[in-house]
């Protein structure tokens, strides 16, 4: 039976290597995986070496502070590989750290795989020979990616995204407020600020700053924020305690689907958390920051390529939903743009616009994502 070598970083590359775990499993029985797991992997069958929040760092400046770690991690993690080769790697998002894992066990003969594409198409496009030396395969969940891949003949298959799979096309707001415990007929608001804990921290205090904000103008409104993890959620209250003391926040662990059905809009971070958003078909207002380092790099050194950042937006190809980039996350100016949601005249037609984007996702993705990798494996083995 096969075995594969599986890395993925915090939560996101989680929720994606659980349902690639199991669609491997069903393909191949008995098959064995390992590597750098969290809990749905581990839930899956995967034999975690390390867990997945070893590689919760975002931006540049933030992996330059941690950089000593991680080499650290990257070379335990190799040994460990040497010792137990496996027939195929999958890096699970987290390219910074994957692809030079990738690069290496290429050399060494081993097929390589990165599970949703670095944004290379958006900014420091350069990266895209070092990620075709390093991956014998890229599996996209942008339809768009591919094209791109295909202008610098690296090989990349669209797969489609598990979110879209797994969230459902219509959200059902009435039972996820009941199963919240939120009141029926309340306009909710929900807050998603994040889960590592660079970002919260970044994130938090604006957030919880609109909070009181909108508290102060609309004191109907309920709030509820689901929240990723232990830290996120004590890095959360004490923004909140800070900054909008008084107003009551639903915090809850987990349960991001629920949160975001049982909303009229939401306010959340950059990142994953905006797709699912958009599939769940509530309006948004997201926000993106990062520290001063990184931002500088990536602003200031022109090296972003593209004029949206939110997913939603790039999955359309024009502004469905506002975005605000690190000195306009403020209060302010997020507090009027999450009014304008609640109240946005042209809620059908963004609501249209979403469910065209979850239908294009909607692609049975972690089946077709073990197709791809066993394929490469089966090759492998023929050339035997």
């Amino acid at each position: 039976m096969p075995s594969f070598g599986l890395v993925a970083g915090e939560a996101s590359g989680d929720n994606l290597g659980g349902p690639l775990i199991r669609a491997l499993a069903a393909q191949r029985p008995g098959a064995r995986s390992y590597g750098i797991a969290g809990p749905r992997m581990v839930e899956a069958g995967c034999e975690a070496w390390y867990p997945a929040d070893v590689l919760a760092v975002m931006g540049l400046a933030e992996i330059l502070r941690h950089l000593p770690r991680i080499l650290r991690l990257r070379r335990e993690l190799l040994e460990r590989f040497a010792a137990a080769p496996p027939d195929v790697f999958v890096g699970i998002d987290s390219p910074e750290f994957n692809l030079r894992v990738a690069r290496e066990l290429k050399s060494r003969g081993v097929p390589t795989v990165q599970y949703v594409s670095p944004q290379v198409w958006a900014w420091r496009q350069g990266r895209v020979r070092t990620i075709g030396e390093s991956v014998d395969l890229v599996l996209c969940v942008l339809p768009f990616e591919t094209s791109f891949y295909e202008s610098h003949a690296v090989r990349a298959v669209f797969v489609g995204h598990p979110l879209a799979d797994r969230v459902p096309l219509v959200s059902d707001p009435v039972a996820a407020r009941a199963a919240l415990g939120l009141p029926a007929a309340a306009e909710i608001v929900a807050v998603l600020p994040g889960s590592r804990g660079g970002e919260v921290a970044r994130l938090g205090p604006p957030f919880a700053a609109t909070i009181a904000w909108l508290a102060a103008r609309r004191p109907g409104i309920r709030y509820v924020a689901p929240m990723a993890n232990a830290a996120a959620r004590s890095t959360f209250e004490r923004s909140l305690a800070e900054h909008a003391p008084g107003v009551e926040v639903v915090l809850v662990d987990g349960r991001a689907q629920e949160a975001l059905a049982a909303s009229d809009a939401v306010l959340v971070a950059s990142g994953t958390a905006t797709l699912e958003t958009a599939l769940v078909k509530r309006p948004m207002v997201v926000a993106y920051r990062v520290a001063p380092l990184t931002s500088w790099l990536v602003r200031d050194l022109g090296l972003v390529k593209t004029e949206y950042f939110s997913q939603p937006n790039l999955l359309a190809g024009r502004r469905i939903v506002p975005e605000y980039f690190q000195e306009d996350v403020r209060p302010d100016l997020l507090g009027p743009a999450m009014l304008e949601q609640l109240e946005r005249p042209d809620r059908a037609a963004l609501l249209e616009e979403y469910g065209k984007i979850h239908r294009q996702l909607r692609r049975d993705a972690s089946a077709r994502a073990a197709e791809a990798v066993l394929d490469l494996v089966d090759a492998r083995r023929a050339r035997r």
